[in-house]
């Protein structure tokens, strides 16, 4: 006897949608079957859609910055992503320069993040780590981690990974099986002053920063035969150069994620009354290269939310230095990216995420012998968004018109939302098995 039947439902399997039921046992799917077979529970599906549970790759929960901590930890942060059909979510360690950082680093972030209802991950984080690439590189891979992000830019915070150090990394990354993430900004084109305010980000951090440093990063994937992940592309513009110039390594070696506000907004906001709501870094981008973004979604192979998000409050600063830069999203990514792109979104927020960080086959898919993760979505309740679960007291996609709505998201076998209502639940910490 089954523990958990989820009965006629509309299953998303390889791309296509199969009417059958799946029956769960020990936390795990353990048959895919249009029989009716014996369980001890039963969740009636007929008329939703069942998908596999959703994997963010991108979020900053208790992440301390300077004055500020953003406003949602790791309880809170899981509770909204739960609302929003997210299973597992991928945080980052704080930033280390040296190997004997980084077991501190790691030991630090799992203490805050037993409070979590759903499973996660982290990334490693380097800040200028020089002289320290292949030590750092056997300390990661002995806590079993299969990624590690560096920034490109950050230089007067001492943040900013130098070319050399990323060109040791990607020597090492295939060798060592491990995955460089970049957030990606040309540090020299970058303009930020005490005199700027809101109107001026998209200007002091422009799309030509973030596209020229892509196309010398890709050249650098290329060259040294390395494997990168781009963070939050924001630029339709970026997206075009990589595919006009790097197409036989996107998808391969070098990937691309974006986060639903890069589609859903452009930086005329900026000088709207509330436009101080919207800071993030990279910023928002012209109405043209938003339009181009979604023309050329199909070569974004996932998305993150990079939820990071304060309160209305800390935001209101005349000054754009003094601004705590990041939003909110893990509840709202899948219904804003979905009501946009219907089903060509999905494995962008399952299967890819889950081959590129390791954690394919036990997520990411609806298969016997996977966790069973699943998300039952009702594709006729259209709705607007309005508040959500996060602790930050606004979201920007406050307003939005999105079609379907999340019903329910189970965890290894165990409801976390069901039918609306939070049940609750203990998230697993997933290493790398390699």
């Amino acid at each position: 006897m089954f523990d958990l039947a989820i009965m006629n439902g509309e299953l998303y399997i390889e791309g296509n949608y199969v009417n059958s039921n799946i029956y769960i046992s020990d936390g795990k799917i353990s048959k895919i079957s249009k029989q009716v077979l014996r369980s001890k529970d039963e969740y009636n599906a007929i008329g939703k859609k069942i998908f596999p549970g959703f994997i963010d790759p991108h979020v900053h929960f208790e992440l301390k910055g300077g004055k500020y901590t953003s406003s949602d930890d790791f309880y809170s942060g899981s509770v909204s992503a739960a609302y929003g059909g997210i299973t597992t979510f991928i945080d980052f360690l704080d930033p280390i320069s040296t190997s004997a950082e980084l077991e501190k680093a790691y030991l630090k972030r799992r203490k805050l993040s037993k409070k979590s209802v759903i499973d996660y991950a982290f990334h490693g984080t380097v800040k200028n780590p020089k002289n320290q690439v292949e030590q750092i590189v056997n300390e990661l891979k002995k806590l079993h981690f299969s990624s590690v992000k560096l920034f490109t830019t950050y230089s007067e915070s001492n943040r900013r990974t130098y070319d050399e150090e990323i060109i040791k990394l990607l020597k090492f990354s295939k060798e060592k099986q491990f995955i460089v993430l970049a957030h990606i900004e040309n540090n020299d084109l970058i303009n930020m002053n005490s005199k700027q305010k809101i109107c001026d980000l998209p200007i002091a951090r422009s799309s030509k920063a973030e596209t020229s440093e892509a196309k010398k990063l890709a050249h650098y994937t290329r060259k040294y035969d390395g494997s990168m992940y781009m963070v939050h592309v924001s630029s339709g513009n970026t997206v075009k150069a990589l595919k006009e110039d790097f197409s036989d390594i996107i998808n391969s070696d070098f990937y691309i994620e974006s986060c639903p506000h890069y589609f859903t907004y452009n930086n005329d906001i900026y000088n709207k009354e509330d436009g101080i709501l919207y800071s993030m870094v990279p910023p928002l981008r012209s109405k043209e290269e938003v339009t181009l973004l979604k023309e050329l979604i199909d070569n974004v192979n996932t998305i993150g939310t990079d939820h990071c998000p304060f309160t209305s409050k800390e935001k209101q600063k005349e000054k754009l230095l003094d601004i705590p830069m990041g939003i909110g999203g893990v509840e709202h990514s899948f219904n804003i990216m979905y009501s946009l792109f219907k089903e060509k979104i999905i494995d962008k927020m399952t299967i890819n995420p889950a081959k590129i960080f390791n954690l394919y086959p036990r997520k990411g898919i609806l298969s016997e012998g996977s966790d069973a993760d699943i998300v039952i979505y009702d594709p006729l309740k259209n709705h607007t968004i309005t508040n959500d679960h996060s602790l930050s007291d606004y979201t920007v996609y406050k307003g939005q018109s999105v079609s379907g709505q999340i019903e329910s998201t189970i965890v290894r076998g165990n409801f976390i939302v069901k039918k609306g209502i939070f049940i609750g639940g203990t998230g697993e910490y997933l290493r790398d098995s390699r």
